[in-house]
């Protein structure tokens, strides 16, 4: 299995999109924030043949947006339980017949449309 290592560098793109969230982040020792996050590769370690290594991949995080209400906080959770259900249902004998599998399928679809509000 490889090894996953996230790069400490913040770049100045990702840091202007946390400025927001840091006090409110200070403060909350235990919060927790939704976001969307862009990963990039930076770097690959591939042991020798010879040594007791494990292949490791190091990403940073090149784009972050945080979830800036409660409404969505909600909706971003909501588009990760339908990538988890996707993920873990999807390929097996049943999966196809699943009604999870159905609506976390519904919920990518439309997701983007989630986060604009209820409409009035």
């Amino acid at each position: 299995m490889t090894d996953i290592k996230i790069d400490s560098k913040v770049i100045e793109d990702v840091k202007d999109a946390l400025d927001p969230h840091t006090d409110d982040m200070f403060r909350q020792r235990k919060g927790r924030w939704m976001a969307v996050v862009e990963l990039a590769h930076v770097e690959r370690v591939e042991p020798g043949p010879d040594e007791e290594k494990v292949p490791s991949v190091k990403l940073r995080i090149v784009g972050i947006e945080v979830a800036g209400d409660d409404y969505s906080d909600e909706r971003l959770r909501e588009l990760q339980r339908g990538l988890y259900r996707l993920r873990t249902k999807g390929g097996t004998l049943d999966g196809e017949l699943d009604p999870d599998i159905q609506q976390a399928r519904d919920v990518l679809k439309h997701g983007s449309g989630l986060l604009v509000g209820p409409q009035s």
